[in-house]
């Protein structure tokens, strides 16, 4: 997943920072040379990759705003040559999860009928004689919006499809088993896009290592998501700590080396540790909920002697 490594800071909106990956120049260039012969001039290129990076843009924004929506942080908004990634983190109940994950499918759906209009008008306008290189543009950037559309929908993690899977299984058989099923039938469909690919390469090739690299990021989530789902399930058997609980759900936390230090990478348990990472001393101020991810101060969670760390 890109983060804010290798990335360059763009601008500040609604509160949200928004970068761009530098391999986004490397794509840029290599779609403009691709797509030259569409229209008359390599300013239309031009324009129509920016379209793409403002409908992307959108799309996350959607996403970002949903989370706020519901209680949720969203703070950071990373473009990169697979699309873009919105960091956002609701609150861990399924209905916040999917209306997270639903709004920004839903921004392409609002763009496609406002895109066909826009199209139709200008191609009973006479268009195609008089402006063939705008009206082009417009059916380039039409097509884009649905196929994105369409492909996010895919109910392949971790896609848009995959995540609404996820949050609509958790409703029914709980947050880590349909986190596990979604996991495997994205790798399944992993699979199909790998025989897609392998295809492409006999019939497109210029487009076919866009597919290699969705496979690969695809499998990647996957092996997270599955690993995360085991995790959860092992968390869910764990015996609890019942000298803390949660101050926003009142869960108690599973005892048990279930928190990554954040310094040196290693597992441990927050609250059998007194909040002090026993390989490398770290010590914590604040610890995340299992159950409702709410993340707050050590002095919600801790009784007696604990309260004043």
């Amino acid at each position: 997943m890109p983060t804010r490594k290798g990335s360059f800071h763009l601008f500040k909106l609604f509160g949200i920072d928004v970068f761009l990956h530098w391999s986004w120049f490397l794509v840029a260039l290599y779609e403009l040379q691709i797509r030259k012969d569409l229209y008359s001039s390599v300013t239309w290129n031009v324009l129509e990759y920016l379209t793409l990076f403002l409908i992307v843009l959108t799309h996350e924004f959607g996403h970002a705003l949903a989370c706020r929506s519901v209680g949720g942080q969203a703070k950071q908004i990373v473009l990169w040559p697979l699309g873009g990634v919105a960091y956002v983190s609701p609150p861990q109940r399924p209905g916040a999860v999917l209306w997270s994950i639903v709004a920004g499918p839903l921004v392409n759906v609002v763009l496609v009928p406002i895109l066909s209009v826009i199209w139709r008008t200008a191609y009973l306008a006479g268009w195609n004689e008089t402006h063939l290189n705008l009206l082009n543009y417009l059916d380039a950037i039409w097509t884009i919006n649905l196929v994105l559309l369409i492909f996010n929908l895919l109910p392949v993690y971790p896609l848009d499809g995959g995540k609404i899977l996820y949050a609509l299984l958790w409703f029914v058989v709980g947050q880590a088993r349909g986190l596990m099923i979604a996991s495997i039938l994205g790798f399944i469909g992993a699979g199909g896009l790998l025989v897609l690919t392998i295809w492409f390469f006999t019939i497109a090739p210029q487009y076919a290592i866009w597919y290699a690299a969705i496979c690969v990021f695809i499998i990647y989530n996957c092996y997270r998501g599955f690993t995360q789902a085991r995790e959860l399930l092992r968390m869910a058997k764990a015996p609890r700590n019942e000298n803390y609980h949660c101050p926003n759900c009142k869960a108690a936390p599973p005892l048990g080396e279930f928190a990554r230090c954040g310094k040196c990478r290693k597992k441990f348990d927050v609250f059998s540790s007194k909040f002090t990472c026993p390989h490398c001393n770290t010590v914590y101020a604040r610890a995340a909920c299992s159950e409702c991810g709410a993340v707050s101060p050590l002095a919600g969670w801790s009784p007696g002697e604990y309260v004043k760390l």
